[in-house]
């Protein structure tokens, strides 16, 4: 269920994070600046605190079902948290920076002169999106998802706040396990996986790094 969660995550991460990167790249050195600041603002205050105030948006009267009450389109409140739908939401507007930053920074070091000369060859916006930016940018997507997707199992508090008791990550888990249980080589044992998993996806990360460096012929 961990993986689960973590996937879905990740891949809403990734398709709002990869045009928002490519939108904020296209702009000017100002708007940059000022976009990538506006981004880095929730990270000046707690993620725990953050996590409460979207409990706050997804209550039974929260700021969500007072607007969809308003607008009419329900009659009743309906039930937000305490779902696989309000951890899913609340990871990935904790997780969402993690994604962009690393597309950002690839993004911008794109040749744009390729995107040019495919287009002076007649390709469309759709082929140069598949045979130029797509395959430039792997290595910023790669970094994004595994910045995304180790991290969101680990985020217990999130778990517990918006998806309840029955709503379990790895990181509850560990959690329990030191805490409560005080069964440690379990905790341990739970703790070294992450660890694997990260090491196996910074591995395949370098596979990637370097088959792309194969290719452009780069030494």
């Amino acid at each position: 269920k961990s993986v689960k969660l973590a996937a879905f995550t990740t891949f809403f991460c990734l398709l709002a994070g990869y045009p928002f990167a490519w939108l904020t790249v296209r702009l000017n050195k100002n708007s940059r600046a000022v976009i990538l600041i506006l981004l880095m603002i929730p990270f000046w205050t707690n993620s725990l605190v953050r996590t409460y105030a979207i409990r706050m948006v997804l209550g039974t009267q929260g700021l969500m079902n007072t607007l969809l009450l308003k607008t009419g389109l329900i009659d009743s409140p309906i039930r937000l948290l305490y779902t696989d739908t309000a951890v899913i939401l609340g990871l990935f507007y904790l997780m969402l920076p993690f994604m962009i930053l690393p597309l950002y920074a690839n993004l911008e070091k794109l040749d744009y002169r390729l995107v040019e000369a495919g287009r002076d060859l007649g390709a469309s916006s759709l082929q140069i999106f598949r045979k130029i930016i797509l395959p430039l940018s792997l290595p910023g997507i790669f970094a994004g998802c595994i910045m995304v997707f180790v991290p969101t199992m680990g985020l217990f508090y999130v778990a517990s706040l918006l998806g309840g008791a029955r709503q379990l990550l790895v990181g509850n888990l560990i959690q329990q396990q030191f805490l409560n249980a005080r069964n440690w080589p379990l905790g341990s044992a739970t703790s070294i996986v992450l660890i694997l998993m990260m090491t196996l996806m910074l591995a395949g990360y370098g596979l990637v790094l370097r088959r792309l460096a194969t290719r452009r012929g780069d030494p």
